[in-house]
């Protein structure tokens, strides 16, 4: 049987969030459907859906951004892979980083949601925190500035100027988990300064 993977972008809907710093997860889901194609479409699971290949001849993909807001994403996370049979090991969660520094992707299997509610929820409803993440780095707030509020942001002017390659650097560590393995993915991405 082919196999599926199932690579969920994080994120809060509506168009007054999409720049946040908050929703990097779904930008990064744009890129991968714009390169191989794909467009999304409603799923029951209070998702949008776009399914394909990320390359000719690749695993099955299915690309899904939440409806629902970031603290409770968990819900249609564990909807679709339960509709698309998808094992936890096959579920891909792409999600901002406050603690990795802005323009660098980190591959990780497993462990706690250092904070990450969205991370949090998708563990809980999951029944397992055992998937794959990429952690897409936002860096740390300015000054005293509250987390929440930092990452409710859009990204800055000196960020936008590199945010497209970010981007693309982060679509690619997806392209690398499906087509070579998280372990070949981390060794790539998680040895870069």
């Amino acid at each position: 049987m082919d196999e599926i993977w199932l690579v969920i972008g994080l994120g809060n809907p509506g168009p007054q969030y999409a720049g946040n710093r908050h929703n990097v997860g779904q930008m990064v889901l744009d890129v991968l459907a714009d390169r191989a194609r794909l467009t999304f479409k409603s799923h029951k699971a209070g998702a949008v859906v776009a399914e394909g290949r990320l390359r000719p001849g690749g695993a099955r993909v299915v690309l899904a951004k939440p409806g629902s807001f970031m603290n409770v994403s968990g819900g249609p996370a564990a909807q679709l892979a339960k509709f698309y049979k998808v094992d936890p090991a096959h579920v891909v969660v792409v999600h901002d980083e406050l603690d990795i520094d802005y323009d660098t992707v980190r591959v990780k299997v497993g462990g706690g949601h250092g904070g990450h509610n969205g991370v949090r929820d998708v563990s809980a409803r999951l029944g397992t925190p055992d998937y794959i993440r990429v952690r897409v780095g936002i860096g740390r707030p300015p000054g005293r500035m509250e987390a929440a509020d930092f990452v409710l942001k859009d990204f800055g002017t000196e960020e936008r100027r590199t945010l497209p390659v970010f981007l693309e650097e982060s679509a690619d560590a997806i392209e690398a988990i499906v087509a070579d393995g998280v372990l070949a993915a981390q060794n790539r991405f998680n040895q870069r300064g």
